[in-house]
């Protein structure tokens, strides 16, 4: 500290204004890390990491078919179940972080989580022991008598045990990229604008090798290799991320958000009675002051869900349960308002969670030859998503938004819900393409008579490929602007509760699949019918079922646009809080939050 007058800590320019510190807790010196150069080793990791996650869910529908024997409907409702439980458990992830460890420690442990599932996973598919015995065309009606209770039971501790880890990295590593960008350094403002866009393209680029080369390699090689390059390639996302370690900038935990947003719900409960006052310069807020040494900012006062602004009134006990600030409020209300947009994207993530089951499922009915001696796995169509997803997104992002500027004067083209409107209309546009398709599929069979075989068509499965390559072009539009969103859109101590918000779309979206499959199974095979999904898709009717979610996503494009025209932005924030922080520089240091101004737009 001696030399610090002399160092970083003599320039104030020099040091982050957010807030951001070193692993050791000291202010970051911009010049040091973050920015590009630590979301360099944040990438690197991402890449890594998605290699293996996809390496292993993009075919385990095919592996539950052919080695746990599992059929059509408890197949794809095992992998949606894993799948969702794989997306909610970021909540729990997101608590932690927030409220004890940091985004970074939370990280490091729960990889070693993930990488000891992985670890378990290679093991259970490689030692005889614990893999189940290959089954004969001649056993196939007695195949489950094969698999034992205990094989099972190993196989699914290791898939969980992935999910727990993966708890605690999804929802941080993307947020801690996001950090290494300085809100109120202009330039660095800039680079973060494009950060999530780059940051999926990363993702998929890692998706592209898995659902190609490794889908391949467990096919035709064998699942032990199979599954041991994607753990090999964890272990080498770990190390890429730990080698960046110093030049990271790091949020300090600020408090469980959970207990934040019940201290102001219980508040405003036990103060039901209590009426608001005529002006709300009269509640409750703490002194700027406050929040400036802390590196945060209040937060202007809304005229939304004024039930909650009771908690605000000045009335009884001054204790955290009965009396809580305007910003607190707030942040409050910026959580709850986000909930009708994740009510709305719940749909599409049901849609998503099809790629990886019965579009799959699909594939195996058809013709995979690739010329004389080259078969094509089922799953590796899945790789069609990923490139059209990353060709529709450089074209987004180099091409449309510097189009959409000139005429919105927007700095992302188009608003984020502007965005994710056009890509719920792309997945209407999916399913009744995908439903015409499985029609045409099942004629095909009927006229070679092979409704009743679970034999391979005389039609090539590249005839699926439109659903595929347009579940791409969806996912630029609506996962990328889900995942900026809430993230955009969550409170400055909140990050990463926003950022689960989009985890918990994409597993409750899962989960709502799994029930609509079973549910739609059983319904349908009332009265003495074969329902619509049956072990042979020859005989099933999943024109009809794709039919039923173009229906859904009908209904939800609706009850989205309907969310959309009347929520209201809750930042640009960044561009008042950048004010707020020159006006807070130029008042004396005993000053309240009066007059301090966040802008607000609507979204036409």
């Amino acid at each position: 500290m001696a030399d610090g007058g002399e160092n970083g800590l003599s320039s104030e320019e020099d040091i982050t204004k957010d807030g951001s510190v070193d692993l050791r807790g000291r202010p970051c010196v911009r010049s040091k890390g973050g920015r590009w150069t630590a979301c360099c080793f944040i990438v690197g990791y991402e890449v890594f990491e998605r290699m293996a996650f996809y390496g292993i869910a993009s075919n385990l529908v095919i592996y539950l078919t052919k080695k746990l024997h599992e059929g059509t409907v408890s197949s794809s409702n095992n992998v949606t179940n894993w799948v969702g439980t794989v997306w909610m458990t970021p909540i729990l992830g997101a608590y932690i972080a927030d409220a004890h460890l940091g985004r970074y420690w939370t990280f490091v442990i729960s990889s070693a989580i993930y990488l000891l599932g992985m670890g378990l996973l290679t093991l259970t598919v490689s030692l005889r022991s614990l893999r189940p015995p290959s089954c004969s065309t001649a056993q196939a009606g007695d195949c489950n008598s094969h698999v034992t209770a205990f094989q099972v039971g190993i196989f699914y501790c290791s898939l969980y045990t992935i999910a727990l880890g993966t708890g605690g990295t999804k929802p941080n590593i993307s947020t801690m990229g996001a950090d290494q960008f300085d809100d109120f350094e202009p330039k660095e403002r800039a680079q973060k604008l494009s950060f999530f866009n780059w940051w999926m393209f990363s993702i998929f680029f890692g998706t592209l090798f898995s659902n190609t080369f490794l889908i391949y390699i467990q096919d035709n090689v064998g699942w032990s290799v199979g599954y041991g390059l994607p753990t090999t390639g964890l272990a080498i996302s770990i190390l890429v991320f730990l080698v960046g370690t110093p030049f990271y900038r790091h949020k300090l935990p600020s408090g469980s958000p959970f207990t934040r947003m019940a201290r102001v719900a219980v508040a405003a409960i036990r103060k039901w009675d209590v009426p608001l006052p005529s002006d709300p310069k009269e509640l409750y807020e703490l002194d700027l002051e406050h929040y400036t040494k802390a590196g945060k900012f209040p937060i202007e006062y809304t005229a939304s869900l004024r039930f909650l602004d009771k908690a605000a009134v000045k009335s009884g006990p001054n204790t955290p349960w009965k009396l809580c600030s305007v910003t607190q409020v707030e942040e409050t209300k910026q959580m709850i308002k986000m909930l009708p947009v994740l009510v709305a994207t719940l749909v599409p993530s049901v849609m998503t969670a099809q790629v990886n089951t019965l579009f799959i499922k699909q594939g195996t009915t058809l013709d995979r030859s690739m010329g004389p001696h080259f078969e094509i796995p089922s799953a590796c169509l899945t790789a069609f998503v990923t490139i059209f997803m990353l060709i529709s997104l450089v074209l987004y992002d180099r091409c449309l938004v510097p189009a959409m500027k000139k005429h919105t004067k927007n700095p992302r083209g188009i608003t984020l819900l502007q965005r994710l409107g056009i890509g719920l209309l792309v997945h209407v546009a999916i399913m009744v393409i995908a439903s015409l398709t499985e029609r045409y599929r099942l004629k095909v069979a009927r006229d070679h008579g092979l409704v009743d075989e679970k034999a391979a068509l005389p039609l090539s499965i590249f005839v699926l490929l439109p659903q595929f390559a347009m579940m791409g072009i969806a996912d630029t539009f609506v996962e990328v602007a889900k995942l900026e969103f809430f993230y955009d859109q969550a409170p400055l101590g909140m990050k990463s509760l926003g950022t689960s918000y989009f985890t918990t779309s994409l597993g409750v979206g899962n989960f709502l699949s799994s029930v609509l499959l079973s549910t739609v199974s059983d319904i349908t095979k009332k009265n003495g019918s074969n329902g619509w999904i049956q072990d042979n898709l020859n005989a099933s009717h999943l024109d009809y079922y794709y039919a039923f979610f173009a229906a859904l996503n009908v209904i939800n494009l609706f009850f989205f646009l309907v969310v959309s025209k009347s929520y209201t932005y809750s930042t640009d924030v960044i561009e008042s809080e950048i004010e707020l922080r020159k006006y807070s520089e130029m008042l004396p240091k005993k000053v309240t939050s009066e007059g301090s101004g966040s802008l607000r737009v609507r979204d036409t």
